[in-house]
């Protein structure tokens, strides 16, 4: 497999071990993340989500079609990211289905992500 390359890192493909990849979106203010992100993968996702929250202007996207699973402490580190933001929002696009569920029971009516399935 060849380099992944991130925004903000990548948790390196081992066999048998949880493995993210963080690229920017193209044409768009945002990131694609594919992978899983658990405990393993936290910190990559973590700087990737800061990196995000640096560059935010207003609406930016965050495309998790590729993403098998979050964990609730990725939840919560992208929700975070999002209560940060001086204004705008965060649009998460095609989630795990484990992601809207966490938000809705941990931070209902949170206006500034918007999940877009």
């Amino acid at each position: 497999m060849g380099a992944l390359h991130a925004v903000a890192g990548v948790a390196p493909a081992v066999p048998g071990r949880a493995a993210l990849e963080v690229s920017p979106l193209p044409g768009r203010s945002g990131i694609r993340a594919r992978g899983e992100i658990s405990a393993l993968t936290r910190p990559s996702w973590e700087q990737a989500l800061s990196e995000l929250a640096r560059r935010h202007a207003g609406v930016s996207y965050v495309e998790l079609s590729d993403v098998v699973f979050i964990d609730v402490a990725g939840v919560t580190a992208l929700a975070v990211t999002a209560m940060t933001l001086p204004d705008g929002r965060v649009v998460v696009e095609n989630p795990p289905p484990q992601l809207p569920r966490v938000l809705e029971m941990f931070w209902p009516g949170l206006d500034r992500i918007e999940v877009a399935l």
